[in-house]
């Protein structure tokens, strides 16, 4: 959800690349929440970390709090940004209940994305 919104609002003007821990599909929940966001995530293909090793990078944003704890000795970035997210792939219930909680999460990464990107677009300004 994260790359999604990073990508939406910044109308191209960062480059965004986006893993997870691990390499796995994208949860269906992403893909409806994200669609009534007005974002296609359908075609999005999942990548693990280690497709960035040695990789560097402006910034690395975290948000979950094991991401947080991760060694990521591979990548190098200049700064990380940590948002502590609740991951709503652990929820348990209805399918309401769990897009209920997709839900609320997706309002939460939009939150801090465009916050995000506020400030890092800020900086830019001011620099030039």
């Amino acid at each position: 959800m994260a790359e999604g919104y990073l990508r939406f609002y910044s109308n191209g003007n960062v480059e965004v690349s986006s893993a997870g821990l691990e390499e796995t599909a994208l949860n269906p929940y992403t893909i409806r929440v994200m669609e009534e966001d007005n974002i296609d995530m359908s075609k999005h293909e999942p990548q693990g970390i280690e497709a960035f090793a040695g990789e560097a990078f402006d910034y690395l944003i975290t948000v979950c709090e094991r991401a947080d704890e991760t060694a990521l000795s591979d990548i190098h970035y200049h700064h990380k940004v940590h948002f502590d997210i609740p991951d709503p792939a652990r929820t348990k219930g209805t399918d309401e209940e769990i897009e209920e909680e997709f839900l609320r999460v997706r309002e939460i990464i939009k939150k801090n994305m465009l916050k995000f990107l506020g400030g890092i677009l800020s900086e830019d300004h001011q620099a030039a």
